[in-house]
């Protein structure tokens, strides 16, 4: 191969490269990061791109069942920070006795995405949210990710598959 098919080559691929990013670019699904932790009493809805899960969010397309808990809801949401910190994918960038805000940055493409829990002790549950901040489709990688993290709380017996 010569110098300048090698180059023609790249050209082509970075072309490519920059052609995906701008359809992968597009909606946001970033909460405001600003707000105080401790005022914070429901989770934001998402937005019309199907790249946010929410249990605050009565749209089919977006919903998931929050977190039901066992037993101590103090005790669930250590758990869950717990489960948090233990992985590296995940950075808590706010905290309260009943609200967690995350960044979550995916393993290949090292997008970040934004997570968010709220305890709910009375009704005994953790409403949970997590959205891409670029892009229109998460390939269902936020529902996956708090899938995964309901699993580590049932695991840790303190949560039950949801009805």
């Amino acid at each position: 191969m010569t110098e300048q098919e090698a180059e023609l080559i790249m050209i082509k691929r970075t072309t490519n490269a920059l052609i995906v990013a701008l359809l992968l670019t597009g909606c946001t699904g970033m909460p405001e990061k600003n707000v105080d932790p401790d005022t914070v009493t429901e989770l934001a809805r998402c937005p019309s791109s199907p790249n946010c899960v929410s249990s605050a969010d009565p749209d089919d397309s977006h919903f998931i069942s929050p977190i039901t808990i066992q037993g101590d809801p103090d005790a669930a949401w250590q758990t869950l920070q717990e489960i948090l910190a233990a992985d590296r994918s995940f950075k808590i960038t706010a905290s309260a006795e009943h609200y967690l805000r995350a960044e979550a940055t995916t393993r290949i493409l090292r997008f970040t995405d934004d997570v968010e829990f709220l305890l709910k002790r009375e009704p005994g549950r953790i409403d949970m949210r997590s959205a891409s901040r670029i892009g229109y489709s998460d390939l269902g990688k936020n529902r996956k990710r708090l899938e995964g993290i309901r699993s580590d709380m049932i695991d840790a017996g303190v949560a039950v598959a949801p009805d």
